[in-house]
């Protein structure tokens, strides 16, 4: 059977973003972040790799191993130049959260009719969280009047 027929094949794009150090990793997306830890491989009792999920959105993280069966570091900077923006119903309440959260995203600013806001996880790799607005081009969130 075609597998045009059966409808599309593919399904979701995850992420799947290698790091150094899966429990300060873990703490930054589950903790800070909000996200659900939805299934993990452990070895030696230390979760190696993990899928999380945030609304409908997910995650995957690895660590290195020290092995020749697997990729090893790179010599960079890890998630230098990697950037992920998630598509949000309401990114200031999330810059709100977070914030609670002791964690330091930007301020959140409007740019192509969204107001997005962004932070840096504990491996350099980029996320942003945007929804879209009516409110005018380059508007702050601190510039805007509270209303009662």
């Amino acid at each position: 059977m075609d597998a045009a027929a059966l409808g599309p094949n593919v399904k979701q794009v995850v992420p799947f973003f290698r790091i150094a150090d899966m429990d300060r990793s873990l703490r930054f997306y589950v903790n800070g972040l909000g996200f659900a830890l939805k299934n993990k491989w452990v070895v030696d009792e230390k979760i190696r790799w993990c899928w999380l999920e945030l609304g409908g959105a997910a995650l995957m993280l690895q660590t290195f191993a020290n092995d020749s069966h697997h990729v090893e570091p790179p010599s960079g900077k890890l998630g230098e130049g990697v950037s992920i923006e998630f598509q949000c119903l309401d990114a200031v309440a999330l810059y709100r959260e977070f914030i609670s959260r002791g964690l330091s995203a930007s301020e959140p600013q409007v740019g192509n009719s969204m107001w997005t806001t962004g932070l840096t996880d504990p491996d350099g790799y980029r996320l942003g969280f945007e929804s879209l607005t009516d409110t005018p081009e380059d508007t702050k969130l601190s510039n805007m009047k509270i209303q009662d």
